[in-house]
C-alpha cells in the first residue's frame, strides 16, 4: 500500500505554480505561526501534564471540553512540520519538534496510556466515553505524527511510545470476553493503524483497525444493544441528555454508528467523521488480498450518494451547522440566510484523502475530478495567502450573521494544522504508480496537473516524469519522460469538465478509459516529450433541479468563482438580488495581486447581469406573477460590469465580507 504522506517524497513541485506557492507559504510562514499559537494557547506545554486554567471549565462545554483536541493539534502540527522540513530545513522548528517529542514521551503512563485530559483531569474515566471524548482520535493523529517523524529522522523517538500505546489498545479492544467491544466516536485511528501496519507488518495493528471498522454500528454489540447506548447507561447518562450536535437522544447516525457500514445506504452525520471512516474503509479494501466486497460496495455507494446529492459546487460537504454534516438529499443552501451551509475545511481534506485511496485500486476520473475540485476550491480557500489566517466553515454566500472572513485561530483548531499537513504532502496526490503485472513494467497515473517532477523506478532503473504548465490558468501541459526502460505506461486524466482537448504529437488513440488517456510504452519510447492541451473556457453551472435553487455558478477549468464587495462596491445585500443571464458574455482578465504578486484569471460580465427591483413587490411573503415578472424582468436594473474572482481568493483583500458563489438565474 502506498500513502501520499510518504510518496510525496518522490515528487518535487516546480516553483511558480499556485499550489507550489501555497506550499511555500506553509513552509515559510504557517509552520512558525502555528507553533507560536500552540505555545500561546497552552497546547505546546500540555504534555507536561500541569494544570491549565482551561481545564477548570471542562464541564461548561459538555460533553467535549475545549482542550480535548490538544493532543491532536500538536500531533498534526508535528506531522505537517516533518513533511515541510524535507525540503526546507528550519532549526527553530526542528528544536520545537524535539522538545515536543520528549514531552510526549514523558507524559506516557507506565501501561502505555497517553492522553492529556484523562491523565490530568479525569484519570479514573479512561475509555468510558468513546462516543464523545476523542481519546482514540487523538491517538490516531499522534500515530500519524510518529510515522512522519520516523520517516524523516529515521529514529523511534516518537514511534516507540506510540507503539507502546497501541499495544495497550490491542489488549483493551476487540471481540474477546475481557475486551471493550467499542470503537471511536470520531474515526481517525483506523487509517492511522492501517498505515502503522504497513510500516510494522504487525498483524495486531491490522486486526484492530478492521475491528473498529466492522464492529461500528453493530446493533447487538453489547448486551444486545448498540455499544454507545450501553456505554451511556454505564455512565449513568440520563436518556434525555444529548450533545448539542444531536437533534435527539441517541442520534447514532451523527457518528456513523446507526448501522454497520456495509448496511448504510446514504451518507449521514458529521461529515469529517464520515470521510475519515470511508478513507479507512478504502485503505482496508486495498490492503487485503481478498477484499471484503461488501465494504468496497459500501464505499462506492456512499461516495455516489455524497457526490451526486450532497456536495456543493466547490467540492465542500456538510450543509448542517448543528452537527457539522450532511442533511437530506439535495439540501444544499449556500449560506445562513438561505437555510444553512457548513462545508468544513477538514471535511474537504477528508474527501481528497478518500478519493486518493480509491484511485489506487480504481483508476476513474469520477474520483480524481473531485480530488481536483476540492483542492482548488474548498481546501485552498481555507487559508489566507500569507498563511496566518484560516476558515473553519466555508459558506458559499455571506450574510450579516456570517460574513466572508478568516480567523487567526479556533477553539477547536482541527482545520489549520490539517491544511498544514495536507499541503505539506500535496506532492503525493499528483501521481500514483500502479502495481504492474510484471516487475519490469510500470504505469504512472497522473491525477493532477501541477508542475512537478516525479521520480520512480522501473526494472531497477531510475526514471523521471516532468510536467510543466501554468495550470490552472493555462491549459497547456508539457510532459517529458526520461527513462532507459521501454516498459513505462502513462495514464493522464482528461477532466470531465473539459469540452475539448488535444495532444501533440497525436496519441495512438483518443479513446479514454474511464476518463484517462492511456499512453502505452511502445508509443512513449518514440514520443518521450509531448503536450496535452485542455481548453479552459468559462462555463456556467446550474444545480440539480431537486435542490430548488434556480442559480448559476461561474467556473473556469477546475476553479469556481465568486463575487465580492471588494470588486463590486455597490452591493448592500450580499448579492441576494443579483441575477445572471445564462447567455451572458464572459471576458477573461489576467490580474496580478498587489500584495502577493500572484497572477490569476478574473472574469468579467458586461451588461449580462441585473439587480431585481424589490420595490416593485408588495411587502408580503408572496407576490403576484405580474409583480414578480416586473421586478425580475422589465424593471430590473442592468449591472454594467460584474467582476468575479476565484473562490479560493475570497477574504484576502479586505472589504466588508460580502460574497456569493451562485447567483439567481435571470429569466428575461
Amino acid at each position: 500500500m502506498s500513502y501520499p504522506q510518504e510518496t510525496f517524497l518522490h515528487t518535487t513541485l516546480l516553483p511558480g505554480s499556485l499550489v507550489a506557492r501555497r506550499r511555500a507559504v506553509v513552509s515559510s510562514s504557517t509552520l512558525s505561526y502555528q507553533l507560536d499559537v500552540l505555545k500561546e494557547t497552552g497546547r505546546y506545554d500540555a504534555f507536561k501534564l500541569q494544570w491549565h486554567p482551561t481545564y477548570s471549565h471542562a464541564a461548561e462545554t459538555w460533553p467535549v471540553p475545549k482542550h480535548l483536541f490538544w493532543d491532536s493539534d500538536v500531533g498534526k502540527w508535528i506531522e505537517g512540520a516533518c513533511y515541510c522540513l524535507v525540503d526546507q530545513p528550519n532549526v527553530d522548528i526542528e528544536n520545537a519538534i524535539k522538545e515536543l517529542v520528549q514531552m510526549i514521551r514523558s507524559a506516557q503512563q507506565p501501561d502505555g496510556y497517553l492522553n492529556i485530559h484523562y491523565t490530568v483531569v479525569d484519570p479514573e474515566k479512561r475509555f468510558t466515553n468513546l462516543r464523545d471524548m476523542h481519546e482514540l482520535y487523538n491517538c490516531g493523529h499522534l500515530i500519524e505524527a510518529a510515522l512522519a517523524h520516523n520517516h524523516l529522522y529515521r529514529n523511534d523517538d516518537l514511534l516507540e511510545p506510540m507503539l507502546k500505546y497501541v499495544d495497550l489498545l490491542c489488549r483493551k479492544f476487540g471481540p474477546g470476553a475481557d475486551q471493550i467491544h467499542g470503537y471511536p466516536g470520531h474515526p481517525e485511528i483506523e487509517q492511522a493503524l492501517l498505515r502503522l501496519h504497513d510500516r510494522t507488518q504487525d498483524p495486531r495493528h491490522l486486526e484492530l483497525a478492521q475491528y473498529f471498522i466492522t464492529e461500528r454500528g453493530n446493533p447487538n454489540g453489547v448486551e444486545g444493544e448498540n455499544y454507545y447506548v450501553v456505554e451511556a447507561k454505564r455512565r449513568n447518562e440520563p436518556p434525555a441528555m444529548r450533545p448539542r450536535a444531536y437533534p435527539e437522544p441517541d442520534s447514532l447516525w451523527y457518528c456513523q454508528a446507526h448501522k454497520p457500514i456495509v448496511e448504510q445506504e446514504t451518507i449521514e452525520g458529521h461529515s469529517v467523521r464520515a470521510m475519515y471512516l470511508l478513507t479507512a474503509v478504502a485503505d482496508l479494501v486495498k490492503s487485503q488480498n481478498s477484499p471484503n466486497h461488501r465494504l468496497k460496495e459500501a464505499a462506492y455507494r456512499l461516495w455516489d450518494n455524497m457526490v451526486d446529492r450532497k456536495m456543493y459546487v466547490t467540492g465542500g460537504i456538510g450543509a448542517i451547522k448543528q452537527w457539522e454534516g450532511f442533511g437530506i438529499d439535495y439540501f444544499l443552501p449556500q449560506g445562513t440566510d438561505d437555510g444553512g451551509c457548513y462545508s468544513e475545511t477538514c471535511a474537504s481534506i477528508g474527501t481528497m484523502m478518500l478519493a486518493e485511496r480509491i484511485l489506487q485500486y480504481d483508476l476513474n476520473r469520477k474520483f480524481s475530478d473531485i480530488l481536483e475540485l476540492c483542492l482548488y476550491n474548498a481546501v485552498l480557500t481555507s487559508m489566507s495567502h500569507d498563511g496566518t489566517k484560516f476558515t473553519y466553515v466555508n459558506q458559499l454566500a455571506s450574510s450579516e450573521q456570517d460574513l466572508s472572513k478568516r480567523e487567526e485561530w479556533f477553539t477547536c483548531a482541527c482545520c489549520p494544522p490539517n491544511v498544514l499537513r495536507l499541503l505539506g504532502s500535496i506532492g503525493g496526490y499528483i501521481y500514483t504508480q500502479a502495481r504492474a503485472s510484471e516487475p519490469s513494467q510500470a504505469q504512472i497515473n497522473v491525477h493532477l496537473f501541477i508542475p512537478s517532477t516525479y521520480q520512480f523506478q522501473v526494472d531497477g532503473q531510475d526514471a523521471t516524469l516532468t510536467q510543466k504548465s501554468n495550470w490552472p490558468w493555462e491549459g497547456r501541459v508539457a510532459f517529458e519522460l526520461k527513462t532507459k526502460s521501454d516498459q513505462v505506461n502513462l495514464a493522464l486524466r482528461v477532466p470531465g469538465w473539459a469540452k475539448s482537448w488535444k495532444m501533440s504529437p497525436p496519441p495512438p488513440t483518443e479513446t479514454l478509459q474511464r476518463g484517462y488517456l492511456v499512453l502505452p510504452a511502445t508509443w512513449l519510447s518514440s514520443n518521450p516529450s509531448f503536450t496535452l492541451e485542455i481548453a479552459l473556457t468559462p462555463r456556467l453551472i446550474a444545480p440539480h433541479p431537486y435542490t430548488n435553487q434556480d442559480t448559476l455558478t461561474l467556473a473556469r477549468g477546475p476553479i469556481v468563482y465568486c463575487i465580492e464587495d471588494v470588486d463590486n462596491a455597490w452591493v448592500q445585500d450580499h448579492f441576494k438580488t443579483v441575477q445572471l443571464d445564462p447567455h451572458c458574455k464572459i471576458d477573461e482578465i489576467t490580474v496580478t495581486d498587489k500584495d502577493t504578486n500572484d497572477a490569476y484569471v478574473a472574469l468579467k460580465v458586461i451588461k449580462g447581469a441585473s439587480l431585481m427591483n424589490m420595490d416593485a413587490l408588495h411587502a408580503s411573503p408572496d407576490a403576484r406573477i405580474e409583480e414578480l415578472d416586473k421586478a425580475t424582468g422589465a424593471d430590473a436594473k442592468i449591472i454594467e460590469e460584474l467582476i468575479f474572482v476565484p473562490y479560493y481568493f475570497r477574504a484576502n483583500r479586505g472589504g466588508r465580507g460580502q460574497m456569493r458563489v451562485g447567483l439567481k438565474r435571470w429569466n428575461k
